[in-house]
């Protein structure tokens, strides 16, 4: 299956997964009298809104420029996979993390998700936001990680951390494991048990250095793969 990945843009938002296009986790916190709009159309004890993600959207896409890139299934055209991004000011949630605040010369890093059989889209995601947010001068990329198993119990403790009573405030499919993070090459800034701090330097070419690096791996695996496959036996001579 071939992925190709393209900046997220206003016309492309009904074409999103439903839990990216629905779920405002990042974009609005209940009891904080900092939503996006009194008027908000999220009920309390509930994490969605089609609304209110449109226009944190709309509102990012025309105030700072793209915010989000998008993997898209070449034979369906289908989006399979998401990657948002934004100011640290203009995402509510981060507030609550134990480990924040996210530095002031960083791009915060929300999401990254992928519809089930496309995870090898999810580091070519996180190259394309890496290679738009070097393009535009920014000097890192800052994300919070996830360290556990997603038990119940652990839902409990997670929404009491950001600030919540309970877990149906918590939305964990939201949130990135941190060994993912890792894998990418960020490094932990502000550890914590279960939701550490991790940041990603930028630098000119980093970029395309991280995607010629994976073309690389990915030659070599095919190699691999070539080599060990069974020689053809040799055609009879009449």
């Amino acid at each position: 299956m071939s992925v190709s990945v393209t900046p997220l843009e206003l016309e492309m938002f009904h074409s999103l997964p439903a839990h990216t296009r629905r779920c405002v986790f990042w974009e609005m916190v209940q009891g904080d009298g900092e939503t996006l709009d009194p008027s908000s159309s999220v009920s309390r004890g509930t994490l969605e809104s089609e609304f209110d993600k449109e226009a944190w959207i709309s509102g990012l896409l025309l105030e700072w420029g793209t915010c989000g890139q998008v993997a898209v299934e070449s034979t369906t055209g289908n989006v399979v996979g998401t990657a948002l991004y934004a100011p640290p000011n203009r995402v509510p949630r981060a507030r609550r993390f134990p480990t924040g605040p996210v530095g002031s010369d960083a791009v915060l890093l929300t999401t990254v998700r992928v519809e089930p059989g496309f995870d090898d889209a999810l580091h070519t995601l996180v190259d394309a936001v890496v290679s738009d947010v070097v393009r535009r001068g920014v000097r890192a990329i800052e994300a919070f990680g996830f360290s556990g198993d997603r038990e119940p119990l652990e839902q409990d403790l997670v929404g009491l951390m950001l600030g919540s009573g309970m877990a149906s405030d918590t939305c964990q499919l939201c949130l990135m494991p941190t060994l993912f993070l890792l894998d990418a090459g960020f490094e932990v800034v502000a550890p914590d048990l279960y939701l550490p701090r991790l940041r990603l330097e930028l630098d000119e070419g980093l970029g395309w250095k991280s995607a010629v690096e994976r073309a690389l791996e990915k030659l070599v695996l095919e190699a691999d793969i070539s080599l060990s496959a069974p020689s053809p036996l040799p055609s009879p001579v009449c």
